[in-house]
């Protein structure tokens, strides 16, 4: 009993916080000043509200946008989604990064057919069950989606909590998670839940923002452990800097009939499924290189300038090679290769560097002849 009445009383008070008070005072300030007309508001549709959450991870809502549109117009239901090639959604997905979303959302569709015949589950352990959908993003789906009630914790409520609260520490830290997800929980409210999910988000990506947040527009700031201690611009605490690995690699544009080849790339790792230039690590192997892969004769025509692309992990330079094909054996029309001229490629799914080194071979060119 008195373990129960221990956690009655974390349930109704939270460091100092009602829940009720909390919770209200963010439902109120969400139907006053949140978000009201994004695309995918408004609707209970399940398959809207689960593609709309995984284009916004880790994206903002004004790169979302026109990609939620267009994809919808080509997949506006899940059947559509699931009986598509994974290339025709890779292709509308190409430009939006973090790939893996794309090929999960494809797969998570086609096991929505599977395993449960098409009808998006209401469940909160069959939605998390499914590809690429974590506890936040289930947590989103259902609430939106069904009226659950579920605790989200997302980047950008991850950093109201740890202000409003004083959490230090990197939210991407176990413990520090974990200590985010008991605040997620403990403050959820038993009606409007749907109203104060949108409403965690819409602060953080408004007002408590990562720079220059706009306290004063906080319906929280008289609580706010940050803002009392002046603590704004350390909390949370960024991610620990390590150096970048610096990788390069050499693409190789062979030209041919005024088309140029691409190949798909292995579904894991870095742009898996998208096409792309064939690869090498050093420039002075490519004349063995295409004869051994592809038997393919050669002539340099020098290079594009060198392009610098950003991951999470480490910093790709790209050399652009240009090359002329003066022979060619029938390997390079093989499955997974792909001729096509710079203006279809650039519609086809490929990386967002490949886009560009396509469009410089659509337009004018600044050529590096070699020294």
């Amino acid at each position: 009993q008195a373990q129960g009445e221990v956690e009655e009383a974390v349930l109704t008070k939270v460091s100092g916080f009602a829940m009720k008070s909390f919770a209200e005072r963010v439902i109120e300030w969400q139907q006053a000043f949140g978000r009201h007309d994004l695309p995918w508001q408004r609707t209970r549709d399940p398959y809207r509200i689960w593609l709309s959450e995984i284009m916004l991870q880790q994206t903002q809502v004004s790169a979302v946008i026109p990609y939620y549109g267009r994809f919808l117009a080509r997949f506006p239901d899940l059947d559509s989604l699931a009986a598509a090639p994974e290339d025709d959604v890779l292709a509308l997905w190409s430009g939006l990064g973090y790939y893996a979303r794309a090929r999960n959302l494809h797969s998570a569709a086609r096991a929505i057919v599977e395993r449960h015949a098409g009808v998006f589950p209401s469940a909160f352990d069959e939605i998390v069950a499914l590809p690429g959908i974590g506890r936040s993003t289930a947590g989103a789906i259902a609430v939106f989606a069904f009226g659950a009630r579920h605790p989200i914790l997302d980047g950008n409520v991850k950093r109201v909590f740890a202000r409003v609260f004083g959490i230090a520490g990197f939210p991407g830290e176990k413990k520090i998670e974990t200590a985010l997800w008991m605040r997620a929980e403990t403050l959820l409210p038993s009606q409007n839940v749907d109203a104060y999910t949108q409403g965690l988000m819409d602060l953080g990506a408004a007002v408590c923002i990562r720079a220059r947040p706009r306290c004063e527009e906080c319906p929280l700031h008289d609580e706010c452990v940050a803002r009392r201690e002046k603590r704004v611009a350390v909390l949370p605490a960024p991610r620990p800097k390590k150096a970048l690995p610096e990788k390069s690699t050499v693409m190789l544009i062979l030209q041919r009939n005024r088309e140029v080849l691409l190949e798909k790339r292995p579904a894991p790792g870095i742009w898996g499924g998208l096409w792309s230039f064939p690869e090498i690590a050093a420039l002075g192997d490519a004349a063995c290189a295409l004869r051994t892969r592809f038997g393919a004769e050669v002539m340099s025509e020098g290079a594009l300038p060198d392009m610098r692309h950003g991951f999470t992990h480490y910093a790709l330079t790209i050399t652009p090679a240009l090359l002329r094909v003066t022979q060619l054996e029938r390997r390079a029309h093989s499955p997974g290769h792909v001729w096509l001229t710079p203006a279809d490629a650039i519609n086809a799914a490929v990386p967002a560097p490949v886009r560009a080194i396509l469009r410089q071979l659509n337009g004018p060119r600044v050529i590096r002849r070699p020294a």
